[in-house]
């Protein structure tokens, strides 16, 4: 009998545990036999690499603060300024290396305007910065997905610079081509073998590829003898402009007004135009400038990078269809 008390107590055990002894083997499996609700993984951010995480750089800030922080931190805060985080993850790859050269570079030399830091975050001095919660703010729901997208691209070139016969380039960057970039020697006088003309594919899908800035003949008249006393604008405004000179790329290189001749560059930023690649014409006493582009023109252009991207390059690719006759490599500086 007491046998069979005892079978009889091991059989009951064994009914109740063995459904518990197999649960255990599946987490998604429920005690009511379905499966258990899984919740959305949130994204995971990148981490810089080792090179960008152990380099460090003094960033002078706009409130005139200086603050040292990793090289992957500052890429991060520089390519979210400078580039559309929707972009094409090689475009923006492209751009992190592009802002790294740059800020090594930058780092190898004193800058008299902050010589307590290595770079500022003044985009007429160095390189445009935003800080991760400004970015999410301005990003709204998209904050995340973007956060790691540019992570990633900094991650993923981790250490990676332009290089030219093993030094680092000057690698300068603006927004889009008129059909193609400009000669370093047409806009800064002199020549610089990586940062020839190239075609740029981009066009009309730029935002505001296509710009005008109208003026009255007496606004242009005041606002172009403060400038140039010398010029003599008399008469009919039809009779103040002269054909302009063109660069290789297109960009008017320098024009004759009032019989003084100025740089296409130094109408760009008398006029505000968002590029040197313009027509004037006059329209009874308007004074219209026609632009195309946005930027000096030197260098990559950043929409060109995105275009490139699209038809499948790489950022190596880009960035070498940019900078003529460049390396892209680790720099470990």
């Amino acid at each position: 009998m007491k046998r069979t008390a005892a079978t009889a107590l091991i059989l009951l055990l064994l009914f109740f545990l063995i459904p518990f002894l197999f649960l255990r083997g599946d987490p998604l499996v429920s005690l009511s036999g379905g499966a258990s609700p899984t919740a959305t993984p949130e994204p995971t951010p990148v981490p810089s690499g080792p090179l960008d995480s152990e380099r460090q750089i003094r960033v002078r800030m706009e409130d005139g603060t200086v603050e040292t922080m990793s090289m992957g931190d500052y890429l991060w805060g520089v390519v979210a300024a400078e580039m559309p985080a929707s972009f094409q993850p090689e475009a923006l790859k492209a751009q992190a290396v592009a802002a790294r050269t740059y800020a090594l570079r930058k780092m190898s030399h004193t800058t008299q305007a902050h010589p307590e830091a290595d770079v500022c975050t003044d985009h007429t001095c160095c390189q445009a910065y935003i800080a991760p919660e400004q970015a999410a703010a301005n990003w709204g729901g998209d904050a995340a997905g973007y956060t790691n997208k540019i992570e990633a691209a900094v991650a993923q070139t981790d250490g990676m610079a332009a290089l030219y016969d093993g030094q680092l380039i000057d690698a300068v960057f603006f927004s889009s081509a008129a059909g193609k970039t400009v000669d370093a020697v047409e806009v800064w006088g002199s020549s610089v073998p990586y940062l020839t003309g190239v075609d740029s594919p981009e066009g009309d899908e730029v935002p505001n590829y296509r710009s005008t800035v109208e003026l009255s003949a007496d606004d242009f008249r005041a606002k172009f003898l403060e400038a140039y006393p010398q010029a003599d604008l008399t008469g009919a405004p039809s009779g103040w402009f002269s054909a302009p000179q063109r660069s290789s790329s297109g960009t008017v290189s320098s024009m004759t007004v009032g019989g003084v001749t100025v740089r296409g560059t130094e109408l760009r930023s008398l006029f505000g135009l968002r590029s040197a690649s313009f027509t004037v014409s006059v329209e009874g006493e308007r004074i219209v400038f026609s632009v195309t582009g946005y930027g000096h023109g030197v260098g990559m252009s950043q929409y060109g990078a995105n275009a490139l991207a699209r038809d499948g390059r790489t950022y190596d690719e880009i960035l070498k269809w940019y900078y003529t006759g460049i390396q892209v490599e680790p720099y470990p500086g």
